[in-house]
């Protein structure tokens, strides 16, 4: 017999300790799944069971690897907001969403900083308590509004949009918070040169993304399985983790921006849901890590700073939000309701208390005192949302009548359209076609100078990388000197003498401005030799070739929008619309197979006149049916987009047997507007007899006559000057009736 061979395996700590951090968290997934509760609640408690403040459980060997691995986390989890986020979103949650949070997050940071100085903290504690108490959790707040059934309403558009915007806040006050941090001061030169920097980054990174990333998506997309395409996707992350952190900022920003970009192609569904897992995963580990910071003996000994904060965080939060969303426009009942959805802390809390760890600038008991209000909020947000109804009610009973009609007044007025007032409109444009040929000009001098022209070993190469810097930039240059921006506008001021003068005034500015540019460049080349070569290069490629560096420009923007566009151009286009100052919104339910409505005509079904709502766009297929005809049948498998109030919306759903898809958030040409009726020649008529609907091709969804407001007029309804009107249609057609 031979010798019996002794083998021993050595278990890296980095595998145990992950492998430990898996047990507990799977465990906890299964406990809190089955008592259906938050499981960001779960990992927390199964980082402080497997942390080294519970000796009853195994503990990790080693925390510099449950860093390391919780970095990983963090990167991956902004990678997924940002697939979830997109730049267009940002856009389209308009001026209410964006006011909203702007009010919120400005207020809780003040009163967070200022209950931490009142707490007797330090300068920096204070300043990430407030950073920490402005941000809500998404996580949470979604899966409330799942349980409650209030996707579907009016208010939750506004926080939904509330949240996007907190993303986008989130990531910049965490470069903030680092360059606080680093300084141990408040230096405000030092941060609008952060906000400077970071914008500058964040433009270029955005326009180099769309014009690159989905051109190589659709280049490659026959050679992308799904295997290929989380390779590709996770590479592309990382590559911009490592730019990001080598242009000063955090890994976490990297992470964010490229999402963001991935979420305007095509290939952002299918990616968001093979990351999904990874998310999961180091999301996982990232919230295990947290719970691992718990320290009970700390808590026992700031309990009072834990309760006092938690008050702060559910009643400042409340009343911020809803100021916030009163101001923006939207009615008392929709802000209440916003307002107490909102109050709670979540993920990207967590990730600024991280920072300021990673750090070293925060004190240790910040951490566990924000994961108790965490968890504390996370119990008390499904109450709060639940009973904002009746808080709604009680304010309605408290508040002098005066009071609601003056809110009602202020809504119903942010919400009329205006006209357009075209040197605002011009110089708007003009602004950012400066701002944004300026960065592009700046990035590639930029690389140029610090990359591509340290790499030339020669005379030869050396002009050669010039004449490639020239070439790139040429095109932009030329665009940002005599590209025609906002034509509309600029046609309707030249038709008055008196705004010749400054039109020519703002065309020798940014002429003037391309000759600093290139002023600038020739001196950041230092050759004096080179400054010649370049000046001689540009004036000859100008004079010979204006006709090829426009229409390179014409190419290079055409790609641009093309990109841009091109997740919307292969989605349905779908909207979600408010009716403020009304209780009325738009809401999408899809036709089952076996539904009873499917067949008949609208005119049959007389859901207006039944129910009391109107029927904007009917989806089929590819096939997009803006303001449906009377005659136009129901067929299953269509989505119906339906305008009213939160009670009308429930009884269409019973209607057509339960079918409630829920509310979406997709780019579309139909939009409210209202508008004052000045036309005399629609006084004392019909709705029927005004052709509105017909010359607008849109609907009437609601009149304000005298403070009265009617929801669905009937086509009966008589006119009368002085109405306002509320229009949903086609965007053009609507604002081209109303600028006659």
């Amino acid at each position: 017999m031979p010798a019996a061979v002794e083998t021993s395996h050595h278990l890296y700590p980095l595998i145990s300790d992950l492998g430990l951090i898996l047990m507990t968290a799977g465990v906890a997934v299964l406990i809190f799944k089955k008592i259906k509760q938050p499981l960001v609640l779960g990992y927390l408690i199964a980082g402080f069971l497997a942390g080294p403040h519970f000796p009853l459980f195994p503990t990790v060997q080693d925390m510099g690897n449950v860093e390391v691995w919780a970095e990983i986390g963090v990167i991956f989890l902004l990678f997924s907001l940002g697939l979830e986020f997109s730049f267009k979103k940002l856009v389209k949650v308009g001026g209410s969403a964006s006011m909203t949070a702007a009010v919120q997050i400005i207020t809780m940071i003040i009163v967070g900083f200022t209950t931490g100085k009142l707490l007797g903290w330090n300068f920096i504690d204070s300043i990430f308590l407030g950073a920490i108490l402005s941000m809500s959790s998404t996580t949470i707040i979604l899966r409330a509004f799942d349980e409650l059934g209030v996707k579907t309403q009016k208010f939750a558009g506004v926080v939904f949009g509330t949240l996007i915007v907190e993303d986008i806040v989130a990531i910049l006050l965490m470069v903030l918070l680092s360059t606080i941090a680093v300084s141990q001061q408040f230096s405000g030169v030092e941060l609008m040169e952060s906000i400077f920097k970071l914008a500058f980054f964040l433009m270029l990174w955005f326009l180099a993304g769309i014009f690159f990333i989905p051109t190589l998506l659709k280049r490659t997309k026959n050679l992308l399985t799904e295997e290929t395409t989380l390779i590709v996707s996770l590479a592309l992350c990382l590559m911009m983790v490592i730019l990001a952190t080598a242009a000063g900022f955090s890994p976490a920003l990297g992470a964010f921006i490229m999402g963001s970009i991935i979420a305007e192609t095509t290939k952002a569904e299918q990616i968001e849901h093979l990351v999904k897992p990874v998310k999961d995963l180091f999301g996982a580990v990232f919230f295990v890590s947290v719970g691992m910071l718990i320290n009970l003996d700390t808590l026992q000994e700031y309990a009072f700073p834990v309760v006092i904060i938690t008050i702060v965080t559910i009643f400042g939060k409340t009343i911020a939000t809803t100021m916030g969303t009163l101001i923006s426009g939207q009615p008392l009942k929709q802000s209440v309701q916003a307002g107490m959805s909102l109050a709670q802390i979540g993920e990207f809390s967590f990730i600024i208390a991280t920072l300021g760890m990673t750090l070293g600038v925060t004190s240790g008991f910040l951490y566990p005192i924000v994961v108790a209000v965490s968890a504390i909020t996370t119990f008390t947000t499904p109450f709060f949302i639940k009973n904002s109804l009746k808080v709604y009610n009680q304010l309605k009973i408290i508040l002098p009548k005066k009071w609601e009609d003056k809110l009602d007044n202020y809504s119903a007025t942010t919400q009329t359209i205006h006209q357009t007032n075209h040197w605002q409109k011009y110089i708007s444009g003009v602004a950012s076609h400066i701002i944004i040929h300026s960065v592009i000009i700046a990035g590639i001098v930029f690389v140029s100078i610090y990359y591509l022209i340290p790499l030339s070993n020669g005379a030869f190469t050396y002009y050669l990388y010039i004449f490639l810097t020239v070439v790139a930039f040429l095109p932009f240059l030329y665009a940002l000197a005599l590209q025609r921006v906002a034509v509309q506008s600029l046609n309707q001021l030249k038709t008055d003498s008196k705004n010749i003068t400054p039109l020519i005034l703002i065309a020798l500015f940014r002429i003037l401005l391309c000759i600093v540019i290139v002023f600038i460049m020739i001196n950041e080349l230092i050759n004096p030799l080179t400054g010649v070569i370049v000046l001689a290069v540009l004036i000859a490629f100008a004079v010979l070739f204006p006709k090829r560096i426009q229409a390179m420009y014409g190419k290079i923007l055409h790609q641009f929008i093309e990109n841009f566009n091109d997740r919307e151009r292969s989605e349905a286009i779908r909207n979600k619309s408010d009716l403020t100052p009304w209780d009325g919104h738009m809401t999408t339910f899809e036709i089952p197979q076996e539904s009873l409505i499917a067949g008949k005509t609208l005119n049959e079904l007389k859901v207006r006149e039944e129910l009391g709502v109107n029927i904007a766009i009917i989806k089929r297929g590819d096939l997009v049916i803006n303001i449906p005809d009377k005659d136009e049948k129901i067929f299953p498998k269509d989505i119906l987009y339906v305008i009213g109030t939160d009670e009308q919306v429930k009884d269409f759903e019973l209607f057509v047997d339960k079918s409630l898809v829920g509310s979406v958030d997709y780019h579309t040409e139909i939009v409210l507007k209202g508008f004052e009726l000045t036309n005399e020649a629609l006084n004392g008529i019909s709705i029927r007899e005004s052709k509105i609907r017909e010359n607008s091709n849109s609907i009437i969804a609601g009149i304000e006559r005298n403070g009265e407001r009617i929801l669905n007029p009937q086509p009966t309804f008589t006119l009368q000057k002085g109405d306002i009107l509320w229009l949903v249609g086609d965007k053009k057609k609507i604002t081209a009736l109303f600028s006659k």
